[in-house]
């Protein structure tokens, strides 16, 4: 019998919160299929002799929390030799995660990889945003000083965000033009988003779930007091959330977008009724967090679909 492999190209195995880690939740469910884990970092990928090559940790994913993940063994592997590999290594997308994808892409047409590499490139998460700029708040990417200070004398309070940050990391709120600041950005980040605050935040923000074109369910975050940040990894509280026509009607226009450009899994952000700008396609998660708050496991869903 021909083994099933799952190949899971993630961050340090240290760094899973089995709680609410999306990349445990699906290897969970694979598991149940039958799926042997191999799992490996994108330090571990190399390209051989025209042979796409890792050093990966075979491992047992345990839904325990004293002990959830066992390390079985160390082996080298190609990259042909699995049926899926699930790209879930955290952003920054920077070079290093554009090397692992160009070199991916290489054995993209005999492997499912999800989501593929090549799409992962031309839909980078906040710039991808600028072709629904309709749906979103105010927002000016740029990290020109004079045109930064025109858009906070016109929107006033403004939230800043790297174009290369995740989590809601370097993600601050400013009630003014602060030259000082907003230069310390520019100088480690290049580019930097702009967007009108939108002050319902504090009430959470909504997360949808797309999966295979479809959407699939939706959570909301709320931040901690004191805080405009609705990352669960930042201490905000998920609740059970259902989405207005409106936030369908869009919902589904980016699903379609996304069904083009060969994204399989992807969660997009709604405040107030607007798209804050972050395309989710590099490391989507909250599927365990959804799980625990309705009971529907969408990562069955995403096996057997995919």
């Amino acid at each position: 019998m021909v083994k099933k492999i799952l190949a899971i190209q993630g961050s340090s195995l240290k760094k899973i919160n089995v709680n609410t880690d999306t990349s445990f939740f699906l290897g969970l469910e694979a598991q149940k299929r039958n799926y042997e884990i191999l799992y490996y970092e994108p330090k571990d990928l190399s390209f051989v002799d025209g042979k796409v090559i890792v050093e990966a940790l075979k491992v047992i994913f345990v839904n325990k929390i004293n002990k959830p993940i066992r390390i079985v063994e160390k082996k080298t592997l190609n990259l042909l030799d699995v049926k899926i590999i699930l790209i879930r290594n955290e952003p920054p997308f920077n070079q290093q995660y554009i090397n692992t994808t160009f070199i991916l892409d290489y054995i993209s047409k005999k492997v499912k990889i999800v989501n593929n590499p090549k799409s992962l490139r031309e839909v980078p998460e906040k710039l991808f945003s600028l072709r629904l700029i309709k749906y979103m708040p105010p927002t000016l990417i740029s990290e020109n000083l004079e045109t930064i200070k025109t858009f906070f004398k016109k929107n006033k309070k403004v939230v800043i965000k790297p174009i290369e940050s995740f989590s809601g990391n370097d993600v601050k709120l400013l009630t003014k033009f602060q030259k000082k600041t907003i230069s310390r950005y520019i100088k480690k980040y290049n580019h930097i988003m702009f967007q009108k605050f939108i002050p319902k935040i504090h009430k959470g923000d909504k997360r949808v779930f797309i999966i295979n074109g479809k959407i699939k369910g939706a959570i909301s975050r709320v931040p901690k007091k004191g805080s405009i940040l609705s990352n669960i990894s930042k201490g905000a509280l998920a609740k059970k959330i259902s989405l207005n026509l409106k936030e369908k009607k869009i919902s589904r226009i980016v699903a379609n977008e996304l069904n083009k450009q060969k994204i399989y899994f992807a969660g997009i952000d709604f405040v107030q009724g607007k798209l804050i700008g972050d395309i989710n396609v590099t490391s989507p998660t909250g599927l365990k967090t959804y799980y625990d708050l309705t009971g529907i496991n969408l990562a069955k869903y995403f096996f057997d679909n995919i």
